[in-house]
């Protein structure tokens, strides 16, 4: 049977490889949309939201496990309205509903299933669930009988526990601690990250091991402003760790999304170009401030990996490699001791496997993932670099023939705005001009295609088309972008541009009451509430760069309102700040660079 005449649902109508990648489940999805409340509405049944992304590896096992499966559909269709959202186009719905999830349960996590009233107020959240009931952990279809039976029997309880709800979520996770912030915060953050740090990995707290950029790039800053060595000894031992482990892929560069275990050895195969973008920074920061070469060449591999695997004909970058191929984890990336030595040949196998790690018994799953773990790389001669270097251009070779992970072409305007002041920072480090000239493209493949006609950003594009007013994200990562280009290519286009996004960011997303810049517009459609993000995860949020950018337009046009502006969003969220200074770094990164 061909994908024309499959079954499909509502979500063959879609753009996002997401939903896409369920659109011929039984389960009869429909997409976030006024349709899908209404009908929910009209039949008084709850609503199953289930949200998730196009490379999520959990994701994928829910779809083969239940969602392709005709007796979880018999029922989900039955007794609920089921919708797909696709988190990376639709943040603010992944957003509203994370905070629910962590508010009840005190964890979060993909794929995120919340069972909701027919307005879309949330009673009951998990996240990955078998088909059926094993150990303590509820099957799907054991936890939908269970609420019909609920929802039938006692639906005013159902509806008061979810008003209940959502009004402590509101009074606890809506509201800022406001506050001056304190000389003492940038050292308190120094003295967290001392605390938490692996003498013996590198890197931050146990596993897994996310390589958080923030920690480092602000770590770099303060040991810049303060001469502090400890910190800077800390990053570079992190640094280098980081790019000598499984995490960073040695034959194709790039680092994945995070590693498993504490010593960055397995990674979880994912590649996200928000990743790369912030990655992509650090390492030329710390070739600036420190001169070695070593993090000029991490720096150059993360944008060979970019330009190479990431990048579309027309100038945007895509969003992300899958961690699957042929439906295994790592399968794409991994290699047998055998297969190194047929592919080399035994001599330079031979050296390949006493560097990279490479062993009959393997170090994932019977297999090997290259790394240099053991290597002190300052011990490695020129001649076997020279070896090494062309050993791995044919493994990339021979990688390359194979079937390859899925990659999602949604080309997101925040991203892009990443990986845009990542290429035209380094053009200026390096005195790149390819750089400037790639970052330039993508800038101008934003403009074109990712702005309406009132020139307000949209957050996605693919498949010929722009579409969904932009969040937060999107006007603060991208004019972070413009300006890093203006400084690359002195054009005043990006600096004028970068102007006018800002000033509309202010109206567009600013609580005039309480202060910071709301997570949505108020051009967007609103959702049973509206958020604030000021906490700093593995992607900034869209208030902390918002102020990074606000410093450096200051910077850049001694206009003091946007200095004011940037105090007053500091005030806003600011016994935040100095409570949790590692939750909020790049607002503590831009107090060193103000």
């Amino acid at each position: 049977m061909t994908d024309s005449n499959r079954v499909h649902n509502r979500l063959i109508h879609e753009k996002s490889p997401y939903l896409l990648q369920h659109a011929h489940n039984p389960v009869y999805w429909y997409p976030w949309s006024e349709e899908a409340l209404t009908k929910a509405k009209e039949e008084n049944k709850p609503l199953f939201i289930s949200i998730g992304y196009s490379t999520c590896h959990w994701c994928h096992v829910m779809n083969r496990e239940s969602f392709q499966d005709e007796e979880v559909a018999e029922v989900l269709n039955k007794y609920f309205v089921p919708i797909k959202v696709d988190r990376e186009e639709r943040p603010d719905i992944d957003k509203v509903y994370m905070t629910f999830s962590e508010a009840m349960t005190g964890s979060g996590g993909w794929p995120l299933n919340i069972l909701a009233t027919p307005e879309g107020k949330p009673f009951f959240v998990g996240t990955y669930f078998p088909k059926r009931t094993r150990s303590r952990m509820t099957g799907i279809i054991d936890l939908i009988n269970k609420i019909n039976r609920l929802w039938k029997n006692d639906k005013d309880k159902v509806l008061e526990e979810s008003e209940y709800i959502l009004e402590e979520v509101k009074k606890r996770y809506l509201v800022n601690e406001t506050g001056n912030i304190k000389e003492t915060v940038n050292n308190d953050a120094k003295e967290g990250l001392m605390r938490i740090f692996d003498e013996k990995n590198g890197g931050f707290g146990s596993y897994p091991k996310f390589p958080m950029p923030q920690y480092l790039w602000f770590l770099l800053e303060h040991s810049r402003k303060n001469n502090y060595r400890e910190a800077l000894k800390i990053t570079e031992i992190t640094l280098e760790k980081m790019y000598k482990g499984g995490i960073f892929d040695h034959i194709g560069y790039g680092f994945y999304r995070y590693s498993v275990d504490e010593k960055w050895l397995i990674p979880h195969f994912e590649k996200m170009l928000y990743d790369n973008a912030l990655l992509g920074i650090v390492y030329t920061r710390a070739y600036e401030i420190t001169g070695k070469s070593l993090y000029k060449e991490v720096a150059e591999k993360i944008y060979a990996f970019v330009i190479r695997d990431m990048s579309s004909t027309e100038g945007g970058f895509y969003s992300a490699l899958d961690a699957e191929s042929e439906g295994e984890e790592g399968k794409f990336y991994i290699f047998d001791y055998d297969e190194i030595l047929n592919v080399l040949g035994e001599e330079i196998g031979e050296l390949y496997s006493k560097y990279y790690n490479i062993t009959e018994e393997g170090n994932f799953e019977g297999s090997n993932n290259p790394n240099l773990i053991l290597h002190d790389l300052n011990e490695i001669s020129e001649l076997d670099r020279s070896n090494l270097d062309k050993a791995n251009k044919i493994l990339f070779e021979y990688r390359n023939k194979r079937i390859k992970p899925h990659r999602d072409e949604k080309i997101l305007t925040s991203w892009n705005g990443l990986m845009i002041a990542s290429l035209a920072h380094a053009a200026q480090i390096f005195n790149n001009e390819d750089y400037s000239k790639i970052a330039t493209k993508s800038s101008d493949f934003i403009i074109e295609n990712s702005m309406d006609k009132e020139g307000h950003l949209l957050s996605t594009y693919i498949n010929g088309e722009g579409y969904n007013v932009g969040f937060l994200e999107d006007y603060s990562f991208f004019i972070y972008g413009l300006l890093e280009l203006f400084e690359a290519t002195n054009d005043n286009k990006y600096l004028d541009l970068g102007v006018r996004l800002t000033e509309d960011m202010i109206k567009l997303f600013g609580d005039t009451k309480d202060g910071g810049l709301f997570f949505y517009s108020n051009i967007s459609e609103q959702l049973i509430m509206r958020p604030k993000d000021v906490y700093d995860g593995a992607i900034p949020s869209g208030n902390s760069m918002a102020i990074m950018s606000l410093f450096k337009l200051y910077n850049l046009t001694k206009e003091e309102k946007y200095k004011k502006i940037a105090n007053k969003m500091l005030y806003a969220f600011g016994d935040d700040i100095n409570n949790n200074p590692l939750s909020h770094l790049y607002s503590v990164i831009a107090i060193e660079q103000r």
